[in-house]
């Protein structure tokens, strides 16, 4: 066992040079956020998305800033993509060693109304994308002998109903939350670290779609406001730097005190 004294005071540090990072859903909201946060400590980012235009207009951002970014159009639906999203990026850039599975979907439908279409999609975006990538992402990490760290998004709505139509919404997400709770167990003697941000409501693409639909929900929060994405940062480096070291399994609440606990 390491003596204190190896360990740096504080036992902190933002800086992920050497590092290779996947982000989903990155060409806007959250993910466009995670990919410039983790780009601008150091790490070289793979950024997909389904819209790979976007995509290369992130990428350059990224890069003028001082950054490196790789686009790659992935649509998580596919499972052949989403096999070969980490070959790709690995070619490019090196072993992935941080994976953000930021993609996802609303429902925004009663339970009822749903198609069987749409029931799948749902389900494949936000529970099979992530699976079958963390699969992927650890089985090369093994491979390779190398740590890695996962942060799955998952949401408030994990924990409580999010109401108006968001009934599989709500159970997706907590079968995110169930995913790194499990994943986290089996890959824990590999030193692969899964855990998940559940984020309240936060401005993003997704969220500006449901505040047309719905109107000013922030009214009904007890700080009547809705979170910026830059609010979770601290969040995501701490579960992919060194000072999360002994943090695995487990889901971070960001959530403003919107949701009762």
């Amino acid at each position: 066992m390491s003596a204190a004294t190896d360990f740096p005071l504080p036992h902190v540090s933002n800086d992920l040079t050497g590092q290779v990072a996947l982000v989903t859903g990155a060409s806007s909201g959250l993910g466009l956020r995670f990919a410039k946060v983790l780009a601008a400590c150091g790490a070289k980012v793979a950024i997909t998305g389904r819209r790979i235009e976007r995509l290369e207009q992130v990428a350059e951002e990224i890069r003028a800033a001082g950054g490196v970014a790789l686009p790659l159009q992935l649509d998580v639906q596919d499972a052949d993509q989403l096999l070969a999203v980490v070959k790709k990026a690995e070619a490019e850039l090196g072993t992935v060693t941080i994976l953000i599975n930021n993609a996802g979907i609303p429902d925004a439908q009663r339970a009822v109304k749903m198609s069987v279409e749409l029931i799948d999609s749902v389900l494949d975006t936000n529970v099979r994308a992530p699976y079958i990538l963390s699969c992927e992402f650890a089985r090369r990490l093994m491979d390779a002998g190398k740590p890695g760290r996962i942060v799955n998004i998952a949401s408030a709505a994990a924990y409580e109903y999010a109401g108006n139509g968001a009934a599989l919404y709500s159970v997706s997400k907590a079968a995110v939350v169930r995913i790194t709770e499990t994943l986290a167990v089996e890959w824990a003697k590999f030193n692969i670290n899964v855990n998940a941000i559940a984020p309240g409501a936060f401005h993003s693409e997704m969220m500006d779609g449901m505040l047309a639909r719905m109107g000013d929900i922030a009214q009904h929060y007890p700080r009547k406001r809705l979170g910026q994405p830059a609010q979770l940062d601290s969040t995501l480096l701490y579960l992919v730097s060194p000072a999360s070291d002994c943090v695995t399994g487990t889901c971070v609440r960001v959530d403003d005190g919107q949701h009762s606990r």
